[in-house]
């Protein structure tokens, strides 16, 4: 008798918990159990926003090409992503909403609608559950497995933006309305003061240069750093085999353009390498039938950030620059894309001799007329933008003058602007070939010039 009362002694405890258990109204149990769905569901949501927008380009092209459901889902869902956004907020708030509800019923239900510390108590722990198991632990698996996670959630969600479509949108045109109200508060950085930024928190020439190439980067358009179309070197499609030879001997380019009769009608692109084969031929060889590739036009106004981008896509390193009555503008390659951030690349074929311009002392210098203004600017280190006011439609120091003449000027000329001494050296009936350009004390600014007509 005393072993059988010592056991149902140690056994008061489990037999008391669960006599408490049952003692339980019989609608808490479900509401328990709704909560657990819940809270898994709150996982799941918050997971899926991770996992979403964390996707790289390469996960969404796997996407694309696919022909399952949830793939198929993921594309449709990420088309708009801020609708996406939004379903995923109003679907959060929901069902935490509906755990926090359905628990302090359940409490409500247990120890009476009069206990305020048991609904405390139980705020602080669903609080904790739903921080901890509904957005920590799902985010943190969402990062390491993306796209697992977000196929398995893409159903339910396209799903539900269908459904919430409505809400969705009033909570996006809230959201616009307030951006556009607010936007002129916020931090409206002009470029200038983001190279002003960069003047002073960098000390290095070359990181400071290298920033200022990557601020102003997208910025810049085609016709600003392009080659003119009087410097393009090119190729008749009727010269003969020996006149292409010469021509490529002493331009030492990789690519070349092909024009038909006049170079506003280019044909194609040869490349040099494909010739090698036949460098023993004689004039009779037919070396037009060698260049196959179509040439790739570009407007001038296209910003040089697009162009790279097209560069990579289309894997080609140059384009023919066309001005807006389809004639040849110019000529851009992927080595002056890449000069605008690094600065200039020279290989060994370029030497001195081939610079536009010539450093006579400290604060003198000559340039040929045909000078880009971007180069200029880098040369003597000041902001593009000086000029905006003066030089007109122009992208070439010689222009620049001529903006500033209003007439073709006579050799020996000089024009004041602000701190610089333009003076003609050179010059033709039709373009300035030569300045030499005197750079005074930055400190003195002197009146700008007149540059109207």
């Amino acid at each position: 008798m005393e072993e059988g009362s010592s056991i149902l002694s140690e056994a008061d405890p489990y037999i008391h918990t669960l006599g408490a258990i049952l003692s339980l109204p019989v609608i808490v149990y479900p509401i328990f159990f709704a909560s657990l769905i819940l809270l898994l569901l709150s996982a799941l949501i918050s997971g899926s926003e991770v996992a979403f927008f964390s996707l790289s380009p390469k996960q969404l092209e796997s996407c694309k090409n696919s022909n399952k459901p949830n793939s198929v889902s993921i594309v449709r869902l990420l088309s708009n992503p801020k609708l996406l956004l939004a379903t995923i907020l109003i679907l959060n708030n929901l069902v935490n909403v509906a755990l926090v509800t359905l628990s302090t019923y359940a409490t409500w239900e247990i120890s009476g609608r009069d206990n305020e510390n048991a609904v405390f108590i139980l705020t602080i722990l669903v609080t904790a559950a739903i921080v901890f198991f509904g957005e920590i632990v799902p985010k943190i698996y969402a990062t390491e497995k993306n796209l697992s996670f977000a196929r398995m959630t893409s159903r339910v969600l396209y799903i539900a933006s269908t459904i919430l479509k409505p809400f969705s949108w009033f909570l996006m045109i809230i959201s616009d309305r307030l951006e556009r109200r607010f936007q002129h508060s916020g931090y409206d950085v002009s470029m200038n003061e983001l190279k002003q930024v960069v003047d002073m928190t960098t000390t290095g020439n070359e990181d400071k240069e290298l920033l200022k190439g990557i601020v102003s980067f997208g910025t810049k358009t085609v016709k600003q750093i392009m080659c003119s179309r009087i410097d393009i070197t090119a190729v008749d499609v009727e010269d003969d085999f020996h006149q292409l030879m010469d021509k490529v001997n002493k331009c030492s380019y990789s690519r070349i353009p092909i024009y038909n009769e006049t170079i506003d009608k280019i044909e194609g692109i040869l490349y040099v390498k494909e010739l090698l084969p036949f460098i023993d031929r004689d004039e009779n060889f037919e070396w037009q039938q060698l260049f196959k590739r179509n040439p790739f036009f570009v407007p001038e106004s296209k910003k040089i950030d697009e162009l790279l981008r097209d560069f990579q896509q289309k894997r080609v390193h140059m384009a023919i620059v066309v001005d807006e009555y389809g004639g040849t503008s110019g000529l851009i390659t992927m080595e002056d894309i890449i000069e605008e951030i690094v600065g200039e690349i020279n290989d060994e074929f370029d030497d001195d001799e081939g610079l536009e311009f010539k450093r006579l002392e400290k604060n003198l210098f000559t340039f040929e007329g045909k000078t880009s203004l971007n180069d200029f600017c880098k040369v003597v280190k000041v902001d593009p933008s000086i000029f905006d006011g003066a030089k007109g439609e122009s992208e070439s120091l010689g222009g620049l003058l001529l903006e500033l003449f209003s007439r073709i000027p006579n050799s020996g000329e000089t024009y004041d602007f602000k701190n610089f001494r333009f003076t003609v050296v050179s010059v033709d009936k039709k373009r300035i070939k030569s300045v030499r350009v005197l750079i005074r004390d930055k400190s003195v600014y002197p009146p700008q010039a007149d540059v109207s007509p």
